[in-house]
């Protein structure tokens, strides 16, 4: 097997996958690149946290991306292109996980996507595997969602900030904790 790069969205999600994938012998390179995330103190706060799960497993984290995509997020331009805004958001960072993979030499990707329930985990995996034809990279498939409330109790242990979102501008305004998370960051 040849080295893999795993796309995460977050420390939480990253447990239970990276945990598996050294478990199996997994060569693993952890890639952060999620400018859907807002507001900049939540992207900034996950990306910390990601860090600190790559740490605790002594795996290389590789950042592209410092800041959210803010005003394209809030635009309604992706209902053009795309069927929602979850569609538009898995596009964007599949694409540019693919093609990093295929520009530096990985004979595969993953998400850590994969992981969670709440995700549309059948569009991921169908954008995922077209991302990978396009740039000529295999993607590897992995359903990690049967590993997610490991993962989450994992990252608790380990003192890991677990968000009450997805990430992105919408998922925050639909929150229950919205407030909240607000004022946490004032």
């Amino acid at each position: 097997m040849g080295k893999m790069l795993l796309h995460c969205c977050c420390g939480p999600c990253a447990m239970y996958p990276v945990d598996l994938l050294l478990t199996e012998g997994r060569d693993i390179d952890c890639f952060w690149y999620n400018p859907n995330i807002q507001p900049q103190f939540e992207f900034d706060r996950r990306h910390e946290n990601l860090q600190k799960a790559c740490d605790h497993y002594n795996v290389r984290l590789i950042s592209e991306g410092s800041e959210c995509m803010q005003d394209y997020w809030l635009s309604k331009e992706y209902l053009n292109e795309f069927a929602s805004r979850c569609e538009m958001c898995y596009d964007i960072r599949m694409d540019h996980v693919a093609k990093f993979a295929s520009e530096n030499g990985y004979e595969s990707f993953c998400t850590t996507l994969l992981v969670s329930p709440y995700q549309q985990h059948d569009k991921i995996a169908e954008i995922s595997g077209a991302k990978a034809s396009k740039y000529g990279v295999k993607f590897d498939y992995m359903d990690f969602r049967p590993g997610f409330r490991q993962g989450q109790d994992m990252a608790r242990e380990i003192g890991l900030y677990r968000q009450k979102y997805c990430g992105c501008i919408f998922s925050l305004e639909e929150s229950k904790f919205r407030d909240k998370i607000y004022k946490s960051f004032e």
